[in-house]
Order: structure tokens, then sequence, then C-alpha cells
């Protein structure tokens, strides 16, 4: 199946709106609590664009506005992943798969080659990899997601060994790494835009209550 990479985006948006509650709990647990905030209005600046610049390719835009107009950790490596999704879909037009595939693959290159960060220090990489996996191995949209979520939800049991969280000791273990979770969406509405979404979006979003609180 393909997916449009306009109704991605924009369910994309829709899905930060829903979670900006439980991604900014689980920032403030492990982080400085803006993580709901970034993700949520760089989406919605990414919507903005996207009207006004409808003959775009739609992640080259968003790889922009990520790159050059969303501050904390997470923007500028989500703007390389939108920059590596955009050159691939370019590359292998009329290829959704083949796009995915390449786009992932080298987004989390990238995104490794800046933040030096390996499966297991809890990050976005935590959920890149195995939707990375999934794509190579030919899963469908669900299973892509269903991939991506697991890794999410894998972090819960990790102690951060890179970014602020690392320096909160055992205090975000039991809570998924929002960062892994907010990427991890973004392949919940790749599914969603085909009918394959595995289970409801709330389904995701746990929102821990209070510190040393766990699920």
């Amino acid at each position: 199946m393909s997916t449009d990479a306009r109704t991605v985006l924009t369910s994309f948006t829709s899905a930060a709106h829903i979670a900006h509650t439980s991604l900014t709990a689980l920032d403030q647990v492990s982080g400085d609590g803006d993580f709901g905030d970034n993700l949520r209005e760089g989406l919605g600046l990414v919507t903005a664009a996207l009207d006004h610049r409808p003959d775009e390719p739609p992640f080259a835009v968003a790889a922009n506005v990520f790159l050059d107009e969303v501050g904390g950790t997470s923007g500028p490596l989500m703007g390389l992943l939108f920059q590596e999704l955009a050159r691939a879909h370019a590359a292998h037009q009329g290829d959704d798969r083949a796009a995915w595939t390449t786009g992932v693959r080298e987004g989390l290159a990238a995104i490794q080659r800046v933040g030096e960060a390996e499966p297991g220090d809890r990050t976005l990489v935590d959920t890149l990899v195995p939707a990375r996996d999934a794509l190579e191995s030919g899963a469908s949209e669900r299973g892509v997601a269903e991939a991506a979520l697991a890794g999410a939800q894998a972090t819960s049991a990790l102690r951060a060994r890179r970014g602020r969280a690392s320096y909160v000791g055992e205090r975000a273990v039991g809570w998924p790494d929002p960062g892994a979770l907010g990427i991890a969406l973004l392949f919940w509405c790749r599914a969603d835009a085909v009918g394959e979404a595995p289970g409801m979006l709330a389904d995701h979003l746990p929102v821990p209550r209070r510190y040393g609180h766990r699920p």
C-alpha cells in the first residue's frame, strides 16, 4: 500500500496534539518537560508551511521546519529523519515501501552520526532500529508500527545513557522515553493512513502522575 506523505504528516500533527499531555509528563520525569510542546508546535508549523508551499515535497518541508525552527534536542534529530525521508521519496518515486525503508535507514544513520546514541541508550534510536528492521523484512504498515511502539515501550526498562535523562538516575525507569514514543507515533500514523493502525492512539499514551509512580 502507498501512504501519502502529506496525509501522514497531517495525522502526525493531530497525534501530537492528542499525545501532548502524555509526552509532556514523560519528559518532566526524564527531561526538562518541553518535548510535548516542541513536537506539537513544530508539527503545527509544518502544517502551516504545507498550506503555503503545497507544491513542495512534504517531508522536505517538515525537514526544513524541524532543522531550522524547532528547539530542544529532539527537534533537529527529527529534522534529520524527515530530511532523509524526503530524499528517499524523491529517489524512489512511486515505490512507497522502498522510500520508507531507505529513508528510515538513512535517517537512523544520520541521527546516530550526530547524536552517537546506540540501541539501549534510551533514545529515539530504540524506536528507529526496530522500525528499520521491520521495514527491511517486508513487514506490513501495521507490523512496522507495532515494532516501533514496542521499541518505544521497551525503553521503560532502560536507564538513560544519553541526553538530559542520563542525569536523573532511576527516576525515569518504568516509563518510556518521550522522544522514542514521539517517533513511534509517526509510524502509528503511517499505519493509520491505510487503515492498519494497531489499536487506538490513546492505548499507547501512558501518563505518569508523579515522580516515582510506576505503571
